[in-house]
């Protein structure tokens, strides 16, 4: 497995590695992780090789121009010189470093398929002469760059979003050469298939799965009462997170107590903390910073509700993470999201992306609810997710994947 970052509390992707790879392992599969910085928490059975990286986005202010001195040859340059112009070029430079090293291994290739997840750099294709070449694809990146771009405050940070995402145009040239695709939702695979123009026959849906042995309900925790709770990864527009302070702002004007934590905390160049304040929310919102999954769980099991304002996800931890613990929920119906919530009241309420006002309204509704009606909510929650969301029900339909990858090369070598 390829993944050009691997921190499983910097977002989804890095969850994805470390359980799918360990469930992989419990099936009777060898699997390897190669991975660039943050490297990935993998847990037992699981062999990580690491590609460094310069890693100048782990760090924003990390001064870039000290940097060129660690550079050591022309991928490091590569990655240097976007970074210091705007763009974001890890996910490219690491599969040129991974490609470099995974054909100079010693006794010749050793993997009978590689499974990249959402690097796709053109130095991976022709890796496709050694083993069959699988990708996944969370969601449309073209989605975060559109909603970035539209929430630029100013041509100067208009600029620096569509710098970021230079490194677009070759994962989505790419992904239409793999053998294979595979994403985590219907929702998903309609808008790659439109937006990355991959045809959908190529492209295979496995959902993620959750932590069940983590996320559930703590014996003896006591909900709070007028307690929020939210799941902020990454302080980006996709993530919908001023909606949910303006829909707060709203609730507290007939419940006054109410409070908000949110797991994670508010970028450094966002207008995150600037919105707070002038919406008059500074002691109402608490930041809790990055904490282990454990006390998240912890926290879940003593909010009143749990909610997710994204306007776009391809599958949606967050929401998946909070019914795993029976926490009433309320999401919206961003992207992918009503395939994991389910129908509308049963395991949680939903609201309409980007609407403040709408998202106010469902959280009232289920604060109205009795404890009884929301202990049931959060009881089909649970039992939602142990039904549809898995990591061994998602581990062995990628493994459907890899065998159908394998046989349509044998095939074709045949031919």
């Amino acid at each position: 497995m390829l993944t050009y970052r691997g921190n499983p509390r910097s977002g989804g992707q890095g969850i994805y590695i470390r359980l799918l790879s360990r469930a992989l392992v419990e099936l009777g599969h060898h699997v390897d992780v190669w991975s660039g910085q943050p490297y990935p928490e993998l847990l037992d059975g699981v062999a990580l090789h690491e590609i460094p990286s310069l890693d100048l986005w782990n760090d924003p202010d990390k001064p870039r121009h000290e940097a060129l001195r660690q550079v050591r040859d022309s991928i490091d340059f590569a990655e240097w010189a976007s970074t210091v112009t705007g763009g974001f070029k890890e996910p490219i430079t690491f599969c040129r470093r991974a490609a470099r090293r995974l054909t100079s291994l010693e006794g010749g290739f050793p993997y009978d398929i590689l499974h990249d997840n959402q690097s796709l750099g053109a130095a991976l294709l022709p890796l496709q002469a050694h083993a069959p070449l699988v990708a996944t694809i969370h969601h449309p990146v073209t989605r975060d760059r559109r909603l970035a771009l539209e929430a630029s405050r100013g041509l100067k940070q208009w600029w620096g979003h569509f710098r970021f995402y230079n490194f677009l145009p070759e994962q989505i040239r790419v992904a239409r050469q793999m053998e294979r695709v595979m994403t985590v939702s219907d929702c998903s695979r309609q808008d790659i298939a439109a937006e990355y123009r991959i045809p959908e026959n190529r492209m295979r849906v496995v959902g993620n799965g959750i932590h069940v042995d983590v996320f559930q309900p703590i014996a003896g925790a006591v909900r709070v009462p007028n307690r929020l709770i939210t799941t902020l990864s990454a302080d980006q527009p996709l993530k919908g997170f001023r909606f949910l302070a303006e829909a707060l702002a709203l609730i507290r004007e007939t419940h006054p107590d109410m409070e908000l934590t949110v797991i994670g905390e508010p970028g450094q160049r966002t207008g995150t903390a600037d919105r707070i304040r002038e919406l008059g929310l500074d002691g109402a919102i608490e930041f809790t910073g990055r904490v282990e999954d454990h006390e998240i769980a912890e926290r879940y099991s003593r909010a009143t509700l749990a909610v997710v304002p994204s306007l776009y996800e391809g599958f949606g931890f967050p929401a998946g993470e909070a019914m795993a613990c029976e926490v009433p929920l309320v999401s919206t119906r961003g992207g992918a999201l009503p395939e994991v919530v389910g129908e509308d009241g049963q395991c949680g309420v939903l609201a309409e992306p980007g609407d403040a006002a709408d998202l106010a309204r469902a959280i009232r509704e289920v604060l109205s609810m009795t404890e009884e009606r929301r202990a049931t909510m959060g009881a089909a929650g649970r039992r939602r997710v142990l039904e549809n969301f898995t990591w061994r029900r998602a581990a062995e339909r990628t493994v459907d994947v890899y065998r159908e990858a394998m046989a349509l090369r044998e095939e074709r070598a045949a031919c």
